[in-house]
């Protein structure tokens, strides 16, 4: 029996015979020289101090004792059943809420001005966003001038106007209030440019056809501009939100978690614990409880937009 070979057909006249796919190289030497200078300071930096960091928590690893033994869960029940841990819990949430909801709608309500064709467009950006550039130390050495109670502008200006001095940083009713402001005037510059450049991106048509169809400037606002930032807002309230709750710098500097613990947030308890403590081993499991916090605030967030599209 004899066999017969396949022939390709003629490629038609005017045209170029088809020819094989080049076969892929299996040569990846070159890749992988160009994703080590990432790989390696990401793995050193970030994985190997996350495993770590976990396998730590299931031990009494002490900054004082040479020797650890592994202990379990013992670190997570009794962070689980420490006041301490919910009451700094309680703080950050509240320092959350305090400072999230103006950051949005403060920023907003900026860009929806300056995009409006205010006069001086230069000087309101920079007033706007320079606060953000500065450093934490240098934000709260001026608010602590700020705070002061005897000399400070706020007291200042309230018995100008009749009342009574506030103890900005003293009165535990009052200090959140008071480092949620600090915040709002030092971060707000971003979520400002954020939006910015959302207004400046948007398409003038549908503007410009409700202004045809009689609708005024607040209406065209409501009705045409919000709307199409809202994929703009969801980014911005969840990068706000992340950031709120991860706060420690300008809480630590300011009151250093004063008075009486009223603004201590949850990462400043870590800190204490772990290093003033010397407990790296309950430390690191306190840390991983917020961890586990924000991913699950993180999933429901993204899952409520979702739901909201």
């Amino acid at each position: 029996m004899t066999t017969t070979t396949p022939v390709a057909a003629p490629a038609p006249a005017g045209e170029r015979p088809l020819s094989p796919p080049p076969r892929r190289s299996r040569r990846r030497g070159p890749g992988l020289l160009f994703v080590l200078p990432f790989a390696v300071p990401f793995v050193l930096f970030l994985v190997w101090p996350v495993v770590q960091g976990l396998w730590m928590s299931f031990t009494d690893s002490s900054l004082t004792l040479r020797d650890t033994s592994f202990v379990g869960f013992d670190n997570y029940a009794e962070a689980f059943g420490d006041p301490d841990v919910w009451s700094s819990l309680g703080n950050t949430v509240l320092f959350t809420a305090l400072s999230s909801i103006p950051l949005v709608l403060v920023a907003l309500v900026m860009a929806v001005l300056v995009h409006s064709g205010l006069a001086g467009q230069w000087v309101w950006r920079l007033s706007f966003f320079v606060p953000y550039l500065l450093p934490v130390t240098v934000v709260t050495l001026i608010w602590t001038w700020l705070y002061q109670p005897d000399i400070g502008l706020g007291n200042e200006l309230l018995r100008t106007l009749g009342f009574e001095p506030v103890g900005w940083l003293s009165d535990e009713a009052v200090a959140m209030w008071s480092v949620a402001a600090l915040t709002v005037w030092w971060t707000v510059g971003f979520n400002f440019l954020l939006y910015l450049a959302a207004l400046q991106s948007l398409p003038t048509t549908y503007d410009e056809a409700a202004a045809l169809d009689g609708a005024g400037a607040w209406r065209r606002l409501w009705s045409v501009t919000l709307p199409q930032l809202r994929r703009t807002t969801v980014l911005v309230s969840m990068l706000q939100i992340l950031a709120s709750l991860k706060v420690f710098d300008q809480i630590y500097i300011l009151t250093k978690g004063g008075p009486n613990g009223s603004t201590r947030p949850i990462l400043e308890y870590v800190y204490d614990v772990g290093f003033t403590g010397y407990r790296l081993g309950y430390a690191s499991a306190v840390s991983y409880v917020f961890f586990a916090l924000v991913i699950v605030v993180s999933l429901a967030q993204l899952r409520l937009f979702r739901q909201e599209d």
